[in-house]
């Protein structure tokens, strides 16, 4: 890989974990909505809209992840476990 197709590669990686701000933002608007706490705007949002952007932050998170590596998946479930063993719940 020369130095250009690095470059590009740790573009695409720093876009990925930018994306999740972008999605991150996208839920809490939708919960300020849902909850009505922007009262001028309304109350346009409902759980639904705020389950489907949580989804989004947490697919985005994901690939992000993988982009950074190709073992995501085993990197996502030994942080879980350690989050489980850490609250006695695993």
């Amino acid at each position: 890989m020369d130095e250009e197709d690095q470059a590009a590669a740790g573009d695409v990686r720093l876009l990925r974990v930018l994306k999740i701000g972008e999605e991150f933002g996208e839920a809490a608007e939708a919960i300020t909505r849902a909850l009505g706490a922007k009262p001028r705007k309304g109350d346009s949002h409902t759980s639904e809209d705020v389950e489907r952007q949580l989804c989004g932050v947490i697919v985005t998170a994901q690939v992000a992840l993988l982009a950074i590596n190709p073992e995501a998946e085993k990197v996502l479930d030994a942080r879980v476990q350690g989050l489980l063993e850490r609250l006695n719940l695993s």
